[in-house]
């Protein structure tokens, strides 16, 4: 009798050892997956907070008036504000944001302004040479009650673009505000579509955003 007595308290003390086994993996295991978590919440939370608009907010441009910006050295394009008004000649002012890129794309080899995109016109652009949008100038024009544009893009190194997709329409609808902000990492703004309504005389934009490869390559458009 002792000796069934003292088997159930050991089978009983295996059971319990056991539990508590499975109970300390658990914890474990729940530890690691918030330990990623955390990290990965970090770098995303790095990436999408520090960009910076510029002058505390403040348009880049008064309505009707023409501007140019360009984010500092070794910084892009990663969020864009506008404010639409009909009374002032049916113009936009206009806010930007930059942020650095990562280090391992390294630091841009060359920067120059593309060809400028006529006003009233509908157009598509890229950045020649790989490069990314680093900034924009234009110029209102009150014969159309539009502007012109030009891309300031930096290339870097001989990275390739790879994966690209266009964003929704910004604004969504003629008239409208904008607040664009880019959540994809490792995503960069390469050029833009737009297209111009007679009727409200406003533009809506749908940015090309693009991956870039880790290693040089030979293409000078991807």
């Amino acid at each position: 009798m002792l000796i069934r007595i003292k088997e159930r308290e050991n089978r009983k003390a295996r059971i319990i050892a056991c539990a508590r086994s499975k109970d300390n993996m658990m914890l474990l295991l729940l530890g690691l997956y918030l330990q990623l978590v955390a990290t990965t919440w970090a770098q995303y939370d790095y990436y999408y907070s520090q960009h910076d608009y510029t002058d505390e907010d403040r348009w880049v441009n008064l309505f009707r008036q023409g501007f140019n910006f360009q984010c500092p050295h070794g910084q892009v394009i990663v969020a864009i504000r506008s404010t639409f008004s009909k009374k002032e000649g049916s113009d936009r002012q206009w806010n930007y944001g930059c942020m650095p890129t990562p280090h391992d794309l390294g630091e841009p080899t060359e920067c120059w302004w593309e060809e400028i995109n006529r006003a009233g016109m509908e157009w598509y652009q890229t950045c020649s040479n790989n490069g990314l949008v680093a900034g924009f100038q234009s110029q209102y024009f009150d014969a159309v009650l539009d502007r012109e544009w030009q891309f300031y893009c930096c290339r870097y190194s001989r990275r390739c673009s790879y994966s690209c997709w266009l964003t929704q329409d910004y604004p969504s609808h003629y008239g409208q505000d904008v607040d664009m902000v880019m959540y994809s990492y490792g995503y960069y703004i390469r050029g833009a579509t737009t297209t111009f309504s007679g009727v409200d005389r406003d533009r809506q934009w749908k940015y090309i955003v693009c991956r870039m490869t880790d290693f040089n390559c030979e293409f000078e458009n991807f």
